[in-house]
């Protein structure tokens, strides 16, 4: 899937859980800068993973906050890039996951495929569906007695 670019109206309704969805889905977020080269080193990476098959169900954006100072503080960003993930479930607001700081920052695009792959494969919760709900439902209760 394409990475797309959001307007702050766009993210707002994503942080706070009011989508036109129907399914969950997750939402991965790379914020940046125009003034950042590692931002825009990232770039190719960034848009490489959301073009693999196995992220075909996951939205992939871009969110510039020249525009927005304060989003950074506002969502404890230690600047950018940064990388996030929504879990966005119906009627629900999702909670805010980023991915840390690496222990060895990539010279030229501070995060690396592995560190951005690894981070949405560690944090995915695409398994909200109804059926998936009621199994694990029933696998608690046979658990508890």
């Amino acid at each position: 899937m394409a990475v797309l670019r959001i307007p702050k109206d766009s993210l707002k309704k994503i942080m706070d859980g009011k989508t036109n969805i129907t399914e969950p889905t997750a939402c991965v977020v790379k914020f940046y800068s125009n003034n950042c080269h590692l931002c825009h080193a990232l770039s190719s990476y960034y848009i490489d993973i959301s073009n693999q098959e196995q992220y075909e169900n996951i939205h992939f954006y871009a969110y510039n906050i020249d525009g927005d100072p304060q989003i950074a503080e506002k969502l404890g960003l230690n600047g950018v890039p940064s990388i996030a993930l929504y879990n966005v479930t119906p009627n629900r607001k999702p909670k805010l996951i980023l991915l840390d700081d690496p222990e060895r920052p990539n010279q030229e695009t501070w995060y690396t495929v592995k560190d951005i792959t690894n981070f949405i494969a560690d944090n995915l919760q695409l398994d909200h569906s109804r059926a998936a709900r009621r199994k694990r439902r029933r696998q608690q209760r046979k658990e508890r007695g």
